[in-house]
C-alpha cells in the first residue's frame, strides 16, 4: 500500500483489527439467533459508533486540519443517524442543530481536502479486514426533477431499461459473496456539460474531464483506481452493459486486468467470429453475440450457484456454455468450447496470479446463461480470462447480485443518492462518506453467508 496507508494500519495494529471483526460477527451472531429488532437498535449503534472512530483514524489521516477531521467524522455519524433523505440541512439537525448546517456545507463544498486518498485508504482498510472476491462496477442512476445538479440530463439506463432525468454514477465496488461496498465513483458528464463553459464554471468541473459514453466512464472508474492505488489485482465484474466488446476489454488486457463484461444487447453488440474449429459457425466470418450461442445450445451444461440477491442465499441451477471468440479482425488461436461440466477445477484469479489468467492479443470467451433451456438466454458476458471454466465463470458474475442488493438495502438507507448540491467537487465528496457510511453499516449490520467460497466448489 501506499506510505499513508500502510502507516495509518500498521498503527490500527492486530489487536484492533481482531476489536473490528470481534463487533462485526457478534452482530452477525445476534442476528442469527432470529432475534427481531428495530433496524437501527442499540448493539448496531454501538458497532457502528466504534466502527466510525476506527474508521476516522485511517480515512482522515490526510486531512491538514483538525477541524477537517471532526467535520468529517460528523458528518460521518449524521450519514448514518439521519432518517430520510441525507441532505446536508438533515444532517446538521441530527449531528449539531442549525449551527453545524454552514460549517458542514463548506466542509462538503468549499472545503480544500482531496477525497481520492481517503477512497483510496477506505478500500486498503477493507481489503485487510474483509478482502474481497472481485471488483464490481456497476452503474448508479440518480433521478432528479430539476436541471442544475451537475451531470443531470436526460439518459437511458440499460440495467433499468429506461430513460430517465438525473445523474448517472458508476461505482468501483470491492465484493465478496459475503460483503461488498464501493470504494470509487466517477460521475458521467454528458456532451452538453462538457461544452457549455457556463456550467462548467458554475459547477467547478475541473479542466481535462470530458464527456465519455456511459461504457467508458464505466472502465475509466475502475482503471483510473486501479492505476493509482497499489491494490491487489483482482477480477472485474463489469455490470454495465457493454456493446464495444474489443475496445473496452481491450483496454482491461492491455492493463493485465481480468474482466467479465455483461454484453449490451446479444443480438446488436459487435460482431465476433468463432475460434474453435469443432464449433459451429468456426471460419463462417462474423455473428452476433446471440447467433453464435444460440449454435452451441447443445453443448450448454448446468451449474449450480448461490443467489445472492435472495434473503435466504438461495441455491439456484442455470444452464451455461463458454465459446472462444475474437473481433472481426486478429489471429484466430485455437480454442474448445466449455460447458458449465467442464471437468477442470476452477480456479478464480487471485491477487498473485490474477494478471496470469489474461492472454496476451484479442483472444476472447462469450458466456451465455439460460434459466430456461427452450428461451434465449438470461445473460451474456465476454471475458479476456480464456482459461477459466464456465461454472467459475458464471459464478463471479453473481456477485453483481450482491451489490446490487447491498445498493438497495444499505448504500441508499445511508445516502448514496442524496447529494442535493450543485458543484463537481461536493458531489464527490458526499459519495466519499457515504460509500464511508456504507462500509460502516455493512461491517456493523451485517449477516454472513457463510456459504462455501469458490475456491472450494467444484467445477
Amino acid at each position: 500500500m501506499i506510505a499513508p496507508c500502510a502507516e495509518e494500519r500498521s498503527k490500527r495494529g492486530p489487536a484492533a483489527r481482531a476489536r473490528l471483526r470481534l463487533l462485526a460477527d457478534q452482530r452477525g451472531e445476534a442476528r442469527d439467533t432470529g432475534d427481531a429488532r428495530p433496524a437501527r437498535d442499540t448493539d448496531t449503534e454501538a458497532a457502528e459508533a466504534a466502527l466510525v472512530k476506527e474508521l476516522a483514524a485511517v480515512l482522515f489521516a490526510s486531512f491538514t486540519r483538525k477541524d477537517q477531521r471532526e467535520k468529517g467524522e460528523q458528518y460521518l455519524n449524521g450519514l448514518l443517524r439521519t432518517h430520510g433523505r441525507k441532505s446536508i440541512r438533515r444532517i446538521a439537525a441530527a449531528v449539531g442543530g442549525p449551527a453545524a448546517e454552514q460549517s458542514l456545507h463548506h466542509f462538503i463544498c468549499s472545503s480544500t481536502w482531496e477525497w481520492m486518498p481517503v477512497r483510496e485508504a477506505l478500500a486498503a482498510y477493507l481489503e485487510d479486514v474483509r478482502p474481497s472476491r472481485a471488483w464490481v462496477v456497476r452503474s448508479m442512476p440518480i433521478p432528479k426533477a430539476g436541471k442544475q445538479s451537475v451531470g443531470v440530463d436526460r439518459m437511458f439506463d440499460p440495467c433499468l431499461g429506461q430513460a430517465f432525468n438525473g445523474q448517472q454514477a458508476f461505482g468501483v465496488w470491492q465484493a465478496s459473496e459475503a460483503f461488498s461496498t464501493p470504494v470509487h465513483w466517477r460521475l458521467r458528464l454528458p456532451d452538453v456539460w462538457v461544452r457549455d463553459a457556463g456550467r462548467r464554471r458554475r459547477a467547478e468541473i475541473p479542466d481535462g474531464i470530458g464527456a465519455q459514453s456511459g461504457e467508458e466512464c464505466a472502465a475509466a472508474a475502475l482503471l483510473e483506481s486501479l492505476s493509482a492505488w497499489r491494490m491487489p489485482v483482482r477480477p472485474v465484474v463489469l455490470h454495465p452493459h457493454i456493446s464495444d466488446l474489443p475496445a473496452i476489454i481491450g483496454r482491461f488486457t492491455r492493463a493485465g486486468i481480468p474482466v467479465i463484461a455483461q454484453v449490451a444487447d446479444a443480438a446488436a453488440a459487435s460482431p465476433l467470429t468463432v475460434r474453435a474449429p469443432a464449433l459451429p459457425g468456426y471460419g463462417g466470418g462474423p455473428r452476433s453475440a446471440r447467433a453464435i450461442l444460440d449454435s452451441v445450445r447443445g453443448l450448454r451444461g448446468p451449474v449450480e450457484w448461490t443467489d445472492l440477491a435472495a434473503p435466504s442465499f438461495d441455491r439456484r441451477t442455470s444452464l451455461a456454455v463458454a465459446v472462444p471468440v475474437g473481433p472481426v479482425h486478429g489471429s484466430y488461436p485455437v480454442g474448445t468450447a466449455r460447458a458449465g461440466s467442464y471437468p477442470v477445477r476452477p480456479v478464480l484469479p487471485g491477487p498473485r496470479h490474477a494478471a496470469n489468467a489474461v492472454r496476451g492479443g484479442d483472444e476472447l470467451v462469450l458466456l451465455g446463461e439460460w434459466a430456461d433451456p427452450r428461451q434465449a438466454p438470461v445473460s451474456v458476458w465476454a471475458t479476456n480470462m480464456t482459461s477459466v471454466p464456465a461454472s467459475a465463470l458464471l459464478r463471479l458474475t453473481k456477485l453483481a447480485d450482491r451489490t446490487s442488493r447491498d445498493l438497495a438495502d444499505v448504500g441508499e438507507r445511508v445516502g448514496l443518492k442524496d447529494f442535493e448540491g450543485r458543484s463537481f467537487r461536493g458531489w464527490h465528496r458526499h459519495l466519499t462518506l457515504a460509500s464511508t457510511a456504507h462500509a460502516v453499516a455493512a461491517l456493523a449490520g451485517r449477516r454472513d453467508h457463510r456459504a462455501t467460497g469458490y475456491a472450494s466448489r467444484s467445477a
